[in-house]
């Protein structure tokens, strides 16, 4: 079985975020990249689900991210996956949620899979829109907000997080699943790791490769950013003091309904 785990590259989440006022997008030169902490809950999802397997199961790291990035794919070696492969290509630049899932999903088509499986979130935009739209190009069921992910008899099984507890969900291979942070702790990479990734493989791969049939990047973006301003300051706060509880209600209600919040 083939189980391929979705990992951006984002920004160090200690440090300052910046917006290019020109571009409109998020600066990135001048700050350390690192793995999206929430990818690594996915890659422990995928090698907990490899160990139960056994047999031939393999994970493959997939991250669509810029050249100057790829160390940084080590650690998730270092931490247990097979291989993986970069998709590279200055022409991804810009790319929405939309164009960036259309990429992706080609990119997964070459490289071949049973199971995607994705982190919620990213943490330098937390749209949380790609795992739906990946799977909606791959034309695969999509899983969405896992705890837990066993397959069994060719099916995949999963519990899904709700507000009141989980469900428990099956379905057809291939498909996708994103998973949740209750998934379980990421592994640390050890040192035997850390010096078994020097070896292993970074497959590189560029549009190109891919023979796309639309635009991507700025270009095939679906979304624009017109503006960014910083949040309002903050409305000094209130004190009413309300003979009873209805009245009290009262204020309460009409001070929501002001805001337009009922």
């Amino acid at each position: 079985m083939k189980i391929v785990v979705t990992v951006k590259l984002v920004p160090d989440t200690n440090a300052e975020k910046k917006i290019d006022a020109a571009s409109k997008r998020l600066v990135r030169a001048g700050v350390e990249t690192v793995l999206n902490p929430y990818d690594e809950y996915a890659l422990e999802g995928a090698l907990k689900l490899k160990e139960s397997l056994g047999g031939d199961a393999t994970v493959t790291v997939f991250s669509m991210a810029p050249e100057a990035s790829k160390e940084v794919l080590r650690k998730a070696l270092a931490m247990g996956a097979d291989d993986a492969v970069l998709l590279t290509d200055p022409g991804l630049a810009g790319s929405d949620v939309w164009s960036t899932a259309y990429a992706m999903a080609q990119a997964l088509k070459k490289v071949g899979f049973d199971l995607v499986i994705c982190g919620g979130l990213s943490d330098d935009s937390s749209t949380g829109g790609v795992p739906g739209a990946l799977a909606e190009y791959l034309g695969v069921p999509g899983f969405t907000n896992c705890r837990h992910i066993e397959v069994a008899d060719g099916k995949l099984r999963v519990q899904r997080e709700t507000d009141s507890g989980y469900q428990v969900v099956s379905g057809a291979l291939p498909a996708l699943a994103s998973v949740t942070m209750a998934i379980g702790e990421p592994r640390y990479a050890s040192l035997k790791g850390i010096m078994g990734a020097k070896k292993k493989t970074i497959a590189p791969m560029t549009l190109a490769d891919l023979g796309l049939d639309r635009p991507v990047g700025g270009d095939g973006a679906k979304t624009e950013v017109l503006a960014i301003g910083a949040p309002p300051a903050r409305e000094k706060a209130r004190v009413v003091e309300a003979p009873d509880g209805a009245t009290g209600a009262r204020i309460i209600f009409d001070f929501l309904k002001d805001k337009r919040l009922v």
